[in-house]
């Protein structure tokens, strides 16, 4: 078996005329530590990450990145791939390796007669919402529009559109991949049909993406928004977003989120996007408007880019971040007040306690038809601990995890790999479930040297 890369202990074990040799094989630009732009360079979105590479290769094509691939192979080094950066365990980054950033490949070429688009593995959805939207098109593709399509696509993607569209990989039509060796492969359901089948789900852990072909689906106005209860109506609220996801029409996604506004009032929001007629919609969300004795009711037609954008100030980049997630088995009341009780002790006004619930086409799918598995229609809680003081991490962190321990009655068992941070090889075989074995086989046949390993990483047998 080839050893897995690794660094010399105290930097990179390479001679200068080797590095410049390197960066004069590139079209992009190569960043050392002390070049002007390589402070910027180094962050990403999550503001914990604080990693130093030794390289940042800025490809700006596929050349660049076959070679920076190659680099790091025969040279050993640990390697990171950079598309969003938004991803929150920072592995887009890493100490003292190379980083193969993506972020200056953004092209995105819109058909909209055959509803596709091919996207390269640096832009985001804010990118391929403003092209596809000038035709009526989207699909299904996060709720913060900074997010990079790559790396949310690749582990499964969720978003306003998918009860309607399916998951972002469900959507994924053919994908561009460099391989460890260096090669330019194209993956879809008639070439490497294995690795196409890996690719949906399996993240990072096959190769360097450098375009997706993604399905589009007309998107015209929605009606969408949140409607606003305070904190102490959250027990009701909750128990009512149970009961209308169950029979809600696969044209609206809601979630329910226990936050702070922004002037600091401790809210609980059900937050809806209906995508159809807007007459029917206004239909549809009457019954979630008219609950309770809302403080505020935000619901109303918007852009398809608006509601996409909605949550982007509140999750800027450079705050502190640590997450969890689980899916839940079922959502009883006893459930619902574990959740409100231990939701009231959020240390931070900037942290969100989500539920989400996908089902209609994303249930459709067969658990093994791609690497993503979780195709029950159950609840997804996602806690969002988010914070700007370093001084405030114990506190934040411990709060996280509380809410997560004291859920775990009500777990499945099961967890959406994108929601992972550095958890551990148990929590990576519970975000694939059944498919974990094949995935393991798929990196045995063609990555045994496990050259991309910074990920939630599918590690090789062979």
């Amino acid at each position: 078996m080839v050893a897995e890369p690794t660094l010399a202990t105290g930097g990179i074990a390479l001679d200068d005329a080797t590095i410049q040799g390197f960066a004069a094989a590139l079209h992009g630009e190569l960043l050392r530590p002390g070049d002007a732009d390589f402070e910027g360079a180094r962050r990403v979105w999550n503001g914990m990450i604080d990693k130093v590479p030794a390289l940042i290769a800025r490809c700006v094509g596929v050349s660049d990145v076959i070679a920076a691939v190659n680099f790091a192979r025969e040279h050993q080094l640990l390697v990171a791939v950079r598309g969003g950066g938004h991803n929150v365990a920072g592995n887009a980054t890493c100490d003292r390796g190379l980083v193969i950033d993506l972020s200056r490949m953004r092209a995105i070429r819109v058909d909209p007669v055959g509803r596709t688009a091919r996207v390269e593995g640096g832009a985001t959805w804010g990118d391929l919402d403003r092209e596809a939207q000038v035709f009526g098109l989207a699909t299904t593709g996060g709720i913060i529009s900074t997010t990079g399509i790559g790396g949310l696509a690749l582990g499964g993607g969720v978003g306003w559109l998918v009860r309607k569209h399916g998951l972002s990989c469900d959507n994924i039509l053919s994908v561009d991949v460099v391989t460890a060796d260096g090669r330019l492969v194209t993956a879809n359901a008639e070439q490497h049909a294995d690795l196409y089948w890996g690719v949906r789900g399996g993240g990072g852990n096959f190769g360097v993406v450098t375009s997706l072909e993604l399905r589009l689906h007309p998107v015209g106005p929605i009606l969408g928004g949140m409607v606003l209860h305070l904190r102490e109506q959250a027990p009701a609220v909750l128990r009512f977003y149970r009961e209308f996801t169950q029979t809600a029409p696969e044209e609206v996604t809601t979630y329910c989120m226990m936050l702070t506004t922004p002037d600091g009032v401790p809210v609980v929001a059900l937050v809806a996007c209906y995508n159809g007629p807007l007459e029917q919609g206004e239909a549809v969300l009457r019954p979630l408007r008219a609950f309770g004795s809302p403080v505020a009711d935000l619901i109303h037609p918007m852009p398809y880019r608006e509601m996409q954008s909605m949550f982007d100030a509140g999750f800027p980049h450079g705050l502190r971040n640590y997450w969890k997630g689980s899916f839940l088995r079922d959502l009883p009341d006893e459930a619902i007040d574990r959740l409100v009780a231990q939701a009231a002790g959020m240390p931070s006004p900037l942290s969100a306690v989500a539920l989400e619930f996908y089902g209609g086409a994303a249930s459709r799918v067969g658990e093994d038809a791609t690497a993503f598995p979780h195709r029950q229609a159950l609840y997804d809680l996602v806690i969002i601990s988010q914070w700007a003081d370093a001084a405030e991490d114990e506190a934040n962190i411990r709060w996280a995890r509380a809410i997560a321990g004291a859920m775990e009655p009500y777990a499945s068992g099961r967890v959406y790999v994108n929601l992972l941070g550095e958890e551990g090889e148990e929590r990576v075989k519970a975000a694939y479930g059944a498919n974990y074995d094949r995935l393991v086989a798929l990196k045995n046949k063609y990555y045994p040297a496990n050259l991309f390993r910074l990920n939630q990483n599918i590690r090789p047998t062979a």
